[in-house]
């Protein structure tokens, strides 16, 4: 027992210490991937380059600091420093020499003048030595210096004033050739004005008329010519400024003005290619659903097909509203398909439309739905004769905001659904067709208590029978509507198929009664006049008293 406990005292130190250990190896093995780590994300960070220009285009970059000098302090004082090479009127390239320092390798000028200094610290991420970076710079310098000189030399100035004067000749040779060609263009127009210009219809509609034709052609000509003009002007303009290192940056401004906004639009015209064979796919299917309901439409109107409780006349309404579901339907599948489509820009405009039109539309969209009421409720059709509050008349158009009516007097009123639907209407021509009666025509005299009403009754019914446009059946037939104190209203009734002619029918009826009943010797007065009789001459006409019966 004793053995166990001391063998037990000594195995616990050594734990212990076997512990310790292995922590502290474990702590140092994360220092060192740490500090890997740091030298690996310093090797690897990309450093920001600052440019050595000194004739505007870019030699090579600075990248690091030395001591005090930055990287951009570096990159300044190097362009100064070459800008004092090209300033040198004895420059000699082969003057431009390497170097060797204490810290790397200088590029010096004539051995007195150094242009910059390659240090080791230059290589890290440059995959070079210190050598081959000296060596590389050193051509480049050269290169930009002579190449500069070159540029303002006297020989190649006056060349690029030559090809200057050069290039504005044909630029304006070009214009007059282009200028000739669009005038013998429209001159050929103005001849051939009746072989090329017949209008422009669309089924029955004329859109433009000939002249109208060759107006349009002949501006469109004209903006045409204008537009080559400017584009010829414009395009002229980066060579000529291509001709002088002071101007030649303009010429890459210029042509990135107009190469950029149409690489733009063709790189998302060919992304958009997917999108628009998409939509496509979809119109076309649409386009022949619409046609396949069209044809059912069709057979519908016409007869041929019958649905109970559908009329025939409901037809024509009912495909608008599904055409007009389907192409929303179709919209919606097309919309997010449409480039910007998912833009806020975009959406908000929406929106925006979205409020205008919901703002601005509530009487139209009222009416529209008062429309859609009016032609399933078939309270008339168009040629219908009609009573709307006080306007009667005929109908002849029934739209989706409104029904317009044209009166006895030849006025067209327009009255809007909402009125029509919230007011009570009157329809003379429902029971006007073949197997129906026809339109009752009324109208009522009052005849005093002396005269026999039988044979007021056959005075107004031989009126009824003279009346054009009265139907010989059913037979017209006499109401005795009132018993009053002096007189007895008596009311025609006839039959007539013609509701259109209500105001004729009328007043022939009227004329008629009046020669019916001096015919037959019965007054249409007053009786209250009769009463205050002084044995003044009768009111019936001297031509009618040798007549009466």
């Amino acid at each position: 027992m004793k053995s166990k406990i001391i063998f037990f005292l000594l195995l616990v130190p050594f734990l212990l210490s076997q512990n310790s250990f292995a922590q502290k190896a474990s702590t140092k093995s994360k220092v060192d991937a740490l500090v890997k780590l740091k030298q690996d994300s310093i090797e690897n960070t990309v450093l920001r380059g600052f440019p050595v220009a000194p004739f505007r285009d870019t030699l090579f970059y600075i990248n690091h600091r030395v001591g005090s000098f930055s990287a951009e302090n570096r990159a300044k004082l190097i362009s100064e420093k070459i800008k004092l090479l090209y300033d040198d009127d004895y420059f000699v390239a082969d003057s431009i020499k390497i170097a060797n320092s204490e810290f790397g390798e200088d590029i010096v000028y004539k051995s007195n003048t150094v242009l910059m200094s390659v240090l080791s610290v230059d290589t890290i991420n440059a995959d070079a030595t210190v050598a081959k970076i000296a060596q590389r710079n050193l051509k480049i310098i050269s290169k930009a210096v002579v190449k500069e000189k070159l540029n303002h030399s006297t020989l190649v100035i006056l060349k690029r004033i030559g090809l200057t004067f050069l290039v504005l000749f044909l630029i304006l040779l070009l214009l007059y050739l282009t200028n000739k060609i669009f005038g013998k263009l429209k001159n050929f127009l103005l001849v051939k004005n009746a072989k090329y210009f017949s209008g422009l219809r669309f089924k029955t509609i004329e859109i433009l008329s000939p002249e109208r034709q060759q107006f349009v052609v002949i501006r469109i000509v004209s903006v045409i010519k204008v537009l080559v003009f400017i584009l010829i002007v414009y395009l002229s303009l980066p060579l000529l400024f291509s001709f002088f290192p002071a101007t030649e940056g303009y010429a890459d401004t210029l042509l990135n003005w107009i190469f950029t906004p149409a690489k733009s639009v063709f790189m998302g015209f060919v992304g958009f290619l997917p999108n628009l064979f998409s939509i496509i796919v979809i119109v076309v299917i649409f386009k022949y659903a619409i046609k396949v309901l069209k044809f059912f439409v069709d057979e519908i109107k016409r007869e041929n097909i019958h649905i109970d409780g559908f009329y025939s006349d409901w037809a024509a309404p009912t495909f608008n509203i599904v055409k007009l579901l389907l192409y929303a339907f179709m919209v919606v599948l097309i919309f997010p398909k449409l480039p910007g489509s998912d833009s806020n820009i975009f959406k908000g405009v929406s929106v925006f439309v979205g409020i205008l039109f919901s703002l601005g539309s509530s009487n139209a969209i009222a009416n529209m739905v008062a429309g859609l009421v009016i032609t399933y409720m078939r309270p008339f059709k168009i040629g219908d004769f009609i009573k709307i509050g006080d306007v009667s008349g005929e109908v002849i158009e029934k739209t989706a905001l409104v029904t317009r009516v044209r009166t006895g007097k030849m006025e067209d009123i327009t009255i809007p659904n909402a009125t029509v639907l919230s007011s009570t209407s009157t329809n003379y021509s429902a029971n006007t067709h073949a197997n129906a009666p026809g339109l009752v025509v009324h109208t009522t005299v009052t005849i005093g208590y002396d005269v026999p009403w039988k044979e007021v009754h056959k005075a107004l019914i031989e009126a009824a029978s003279r009346t054009d446009f009265i139907q010989k059946t059913p037979l017209p037939y006499v109401l005795q509507t009132a018993l009053d104190d002096f007189y007895v209203g008596y009311q025609i009734n006839a039959f007539t198929k013609e509701p259109n002619k209500q105001p004729l029918i009328y007043s022939s009826l009227h004329q008629n009664i009046q020669d019916c009943c001096n015919e037959a010797g019965i007054e249409i007065m007053s009786p209250h006049y009769l009463a205050s009789r002084d044995g003044s001459a009768s009111t019936i006409p001297g031509s009618y008293m040798g007549k009466i019966k």
